[in-house]
């Protein structure tokens, strides 16, 4: 059996996977080096080579973990709930994320930006076939005449780019607004989707 981690060793490691987390969120993969991450840390470079293999190491360990983070909120999605509300829930928690995540919220867009090198393997293995559930999940909705008539990849997809925006490009919001306004973001697009989502009325 392996030999569990002390106490510092944890508090190390979790030391290292928050300044890398720090640094890959503000400089990318590419621009990330082990220095920076162990000069956020206050850790020597051989005392972050102990617990990781390297750079990839860490970047890898903080990618597995965002991702069922992330994967959670649409996992939450419940066949059995009212469909609008279920998916006005989604949006409300998507902004909640981008208040409480937005270093993680850059470090997965960076990633997909750069191709998803390191993250390929777990969207093909957890994301995609949750993808493809919920979207027949939300089709089976449409059908039935309880949501309106949509392409439901797209309606994700904007959700994701919509919510996401105000984590991944909180530098430009800030310029344009004097102050970060989650809740407000929230109202409007539960409004935008309300509107969209919304069955026809019957005659």
């Amino acid at each position: 059996m392996p030999k569990k981690p002390s106490r510092i060793q944890q508090r190390n490691r979790k030391k290292i996977l928050d300044a890398g987390l720090d640094v890959f969120s503000a400089h990318g993969y590419r621009g990330a080096t082990l220095d920076m991450i162990a000069d956020a840390a206050g850790l020597s470079k051989p005392n972050i080579l102990y617990y990781f293999n390297g750079k990839e190491d860490i970047h890898v360990t903080l990618l597995s973990q965002l991702m069922e983070t992330w994967l959670d909120p649409l996992r939450a999605l419940d066949p059995q709930g009212d469909p609008l509300e279920e998916l006005l829930a989604y949006v409300r928690r998507k902004v909640d994320m981008a208040r409480e995540y937005p270093r993680e919220s850059r470090l997965f867009a960076n990633e997909i930006v750069q191709g998803a090198p390191r993250m390929g393997p777990h969207l093909e293995a957890d994301l995609k076939p949750l993808f493809d559930e919920k979207c027949a999940q939300i089709r089976a909705w449409m059908e039935a005449g309880l949501l309106a008539q949509v392409d439901p990849q797209h309606l994700i997809f904007s959700i994701w780019a919509t919510t996401q925006h105000y984590a991944d490009f909180e530098a430009q919001i800030r310029v344009l607004r004097t102050q970060d306004d989650f809740d407000g973001a929230a109202a409007y697009l539960e409004t935008m989707f309300r509107s969209l989502l919304s069955p026809p009325a019957k005659d």
